[in-house]
C-alpha cells in the first residue's frame, strides 16, 4: 500500500484522522511509477515530501485554497510541483479525506 490512513493525536487531545481514497492510492501509484523511471532519488524525495505535507495538513489547512475542481468550501487543494491534491475536511469528526492526485 502506497498511502496510509493516519490517526494523529493533537496537543488538545483530539484525534485527527487523515484518510486516503482508493482513487488517490491508484493515482499516486501511477505517478510514482512514472517518476521512478526518470529518477529514483527524486521519486523517493517527492514521496517523503508528500508524506510530510499530508501529516502536517491539519495544522496548515487555512493555507490551502478552495478546490478548483469542486464547488464545496470544505474541499481544498494542495498544489506542489505541478500536481494538485484535493482533500475534503469534515470539521465535526476532525477527518481529512484525500480525494486524489492529478497533474495540473
Amino acid at each position: 500500500m502506497l498511502a496510509r490512513n493516519f490517526h494523529l493525536d493533537t496537543r488538545e487531545g483530539k484525534v485527527v484522522k487523515i484518510l486516503c481514497t482508493s482513487a488517490f492510492e491508484e493515482q499516486l501509484k501511477a505517478l510514482l511509477l512514472e517518476f521512478v523511471e526518470e529518477d529514483f532519488t527524486a521519486c523517493k524525495s517527492f514521496k517523503m515530501y508528500l508524506d510530510t505535507v499530508i501529516l502536517n495538513m491539519p495544522t496548515k489547512v487555512q493555507k490551502f485554497k478552495k478546490s478548483i475542481y469542486f464547488d464545496d468550501a470544505n474541499i481544498r487543494d494542495i498544489e506542489h510541483q505541478g500536481l494538485v491534491i484535493p482533500f475534503y475536511i469534515d470539521e465535526k469528526t476532525e477527518t481529512y479525506l484525500i480525494l486524489g492526485i492529478v497533474k495540473k
